[in-house]
């Protein structure tokens, strides 16, 4: 029970290093959560990904997405680009800003474009597979025998962090309420997925 437990908050405390550094997927998450946007779908995304990914680490897939360059070039590729994208649209919003922070719920439409973009960010991010699938799944494969239960800690730290992230945001909207302070939420999420999709092209 003891090294059970040992492996759970190893696998919790690996997986919420990495989950918790600021990027693409983080920002997201965070700009559904202060715009009270399909929050539990957005969170429900990110989660879930996050725990079938774990679970091919884990299960080994990791040294299979190693081995073949090609596959994490493809993704770098297409993933830079879509970052670039959003970070341009980011942009664009800081230089022509729409309003105040909008807090009624969101639309079919809006909702459907939230669940497609985040499964764009997650699933394009190759830096996920390299991390979530490759190093957790190594880490875990020192487990031995309690490798998932290493992997069901690393899961939980996932679904603690994007549930913290998306429904604590809502404590932010009061400050964010006003466009001076969103058009400069907007400034940092451009500037960071500019960055991360420029070293993404550039590393692909």
């Amino acid at each position: 029970m003891t090294a059970s437990l040992a492996a759970a908050a190893a696998g919790f405390g690996t997986g919420l290093s990495l989950i918790v550094a600021i990027g693409a997927q983080n920002a997201f998450v965070l700009r559904q959560g202060v715009r009270r946007q399909s929050v539990l779908a957005v969170v429900g995304i990110c989660a879930l990904s996050d725990a079938l990914l774990i679970a091919l680490g884990v299960g080994g897939v990791g040294a299979v997405v190693v081995a073949w360059p090609g596959a994490i070039t493809a993704v770098g590729w297409i993933g830079g680009a879509f970052l670039l994208c959003y970070g341009a649209l980011a942009a664009r919003r800081v230089l022509r800003p729409g309003g105040s922070l909008a807090t009624e719920g969101a639309s079919a439409g809006s909702r459907r474009r939230a669940v497609l973009t985040c499964l764009a960010m997650t699933w394009l991010n190759p830096h996920v597979y390299l991390d979530t699938v490759f190093l957790l799944g190594s880490i875990a494969a020192h487990q031995g025998s309690l490798r998932w239960t290493f992997g069901l800690g690393a899961a939980f730290a996932s679904l603690c962090w994007f549930a913290a992230l998306g429904f604590g945001a809502r404590l932010l909207g009061r400050f964010l309420a006003r466009p001076g302070a969103w058009r400069v939420l907007d400034g940092l999420v451009a500037v960071t997925m500019i960055a991360m999709g420029a070293l993404l092209v550039a590393g692909a």
